[in-house]
């Protein structure tokens, strides 16, 4: 019997898999803290001695090569990937068994160039096939991370590969996908809306209602948005084999050292509430709260190789977002520091106002001079935004901070959490943010007026 145990990683979006048939087992796409891989086999009685990944990925560092050097495992590697250290290739039609477990590679190009899927069973039937970023619940991997000049001819690859898995596949054979439930290596983000079968996606995915190649092409490529800017380095790790995570406690940093790093250039990140970090923080601190999204916002507004230094008010959170930023390849903090600002700071605490869109719609009535500032994705600004609004997205603000005009700033996103980064980073930078803590859909009610 095939048994399949799943680790999820919510704070990226993705999954990572153990079958095995009750005395050894192989591991699909992990992530580079793997201890929790090992906990799960050593739960179930189980010895790892497969590794496979789909693909080169793109949104984390993968804990393939470290995993397969530990246990002893074979690792598979999608063929075509040059990689420089010692695996096995995998090409679709090979057949590789684990135990009583076989595996079969299928070729999926599409989110990669060298995508490959595995189906397992025991014996000649299928009872589950691990799909990486080819066929996910309801809808596709994107195509467009290598390169966007060849977005078009992966999406062409994506809408074959995924008519070949239901092609060759029963319908009761069970899909788990590496992304798609939260990631942004997914066309859009989706959810378990039935069975996880091939029979249920055949008659509900998005790339196999489609009436043709075109209009999926056409369909999936208009559906982009901007994806995080440190996607770019992954590639290039896992490409050379990642290092072993190394997740020991950072060394503690006293305020005086706090400050010489914040007028050095370096990134100081509280882990804070997002309220409460406004409501009082270390002057040129930046407020990342420790949230689902924490890594991924992080790495999408940090200049990459910049020091971060963690503050929060606890070691643990400190090792939470440590082990985070690890998935992403931000290796170790240069230090951490525990306890409340006012301890921290050789300079007192610095704080902004917290608002809300009533907040902001009475501030317009009274026309108070403000500066409205919108730092949503590209997407979701087209979709509708407050008449009046500067859009700035949050990755390119340290970039533009000349164009937000001196006096108060009224900031926000869709749900509070970026818009809280942009306020520190408008903080960091001698502004005046006024953070809006609200939800988008907010906006439209309290009757803001809305442009499209």
């Amino acid at each position: 019997m095939t048994e399949v145990i799943t680790i999820e990683t919510p704070e990226l979006g993705d999954r990572s898999y153990l079958a095995h048939d009750g005395e050894v087992g192989v591991v699909i796409d992990p992530q580079r803290d793997i201890d929790r891989v090992m906990r799960a086999a050593e739960t179930a009685g189980v010895r790892i001695i497969g590794v496979a990944e789909t693909h080169l990925h793109n949104d984390y560092v993968s804990g393939g090569r470290e995993l397969a050097v530990v246990t002893g495992a074979v690792h598979l590697v999608g063929g075509g990937d040059e990689v420089d250290f010692s695996c096995v290739t995998a090409v679709g039609g090979d057949e590789h068994r684990f135990g009583s477990l076989v595996v079969r590679v299928m070729s999926t190009p599409g989110h990669t160039p060298h995508h490959v899927s595995y189906s397992v069973g025991i014996g000649e039937g299928a009872v589950v096939v691990f799909t990486g970023g080819s066929l996910l619940f309801g809808t596709v991997g994107r195509t467009d991370l290598v390169g966007a000049e060849y977005a078009e001819g992966l999406s062409r690859d994506q809408y074959r590969s995924v008519r070949h898995l239901v092609d060759e596949l029963d319908d009761n054979v069970v899909v788990c996908p590496t992304h798609g439930f939260g990631s942004f290596c997914s066309s859009i983000s989706t959810v378990e809306t039935g069975p996880p079968t091939i029979g249920f996606e055949r008659h509900h995915n998005q790339a196999l209602l489609a009436e043709d190649e075109d209009g999926f092409v056409k369909e999936l490529l208009s559906g982009l948005s901007a994806y995080p800017r440190y996607y770019a380095h992954m590639g290039a790790i896992n490409r050379a084999g990642p290092l072993p995570i190394d997740l020991s406690v950072p060394g503690r940093v006293d305020a005086d050292e706090l400050r010489r790093r914040i007028e050095a250039g370096e990134w100081i990140v509280d882990l804070r509430d997002r309220t409460v970090f406004a409501a009082g923080h270390v002057p040129g601190t930046i407020g990342v709260e420790l949230a689902t999204s924490f890594s991924t916002y992080l790495g999408w507004v940090i200049p990459w190789g910049t020091p971060v230094t963690l503050m929060a008010d606890s070691i643990e959170l400190v090792a939470k977002a440590q082990r985070d930023l690890a998935r992403i390849g931000i290796d170790r903090p240069a230090g951490m520091a525990v306890g409340e600002p006012a301890g921290l700071s050789t300079q007192g605490v610095s704080a902004y106002p917290v608002s809300d869109f009533s907040g902001l719609r009475a501030a317009l009535e009274q026309h108070r001079p403000l500066t409205l500032l919108d730092t949503r994705r590209d997407d979701e600004w087209e979709d509708g935004h407050i008449e009046g609004a500067t859009h700035i997205h949050l990755a390119d603000l340290e970039a533009r901070m000349d164009d937000v005009p001196d006096g108060p700033v009224w900031v926000h996103c869709a749900s509070g959490y970026r818009a809280s980064i942009a306020a520190s980073l408008l903080a960091r930078a001698g502004k005046e943010p006024v953070l809006i803590d609200d939800n988008w859909d907010r906006a439209d009610q309290v009757g803001l007026p809305i442009a499209h």
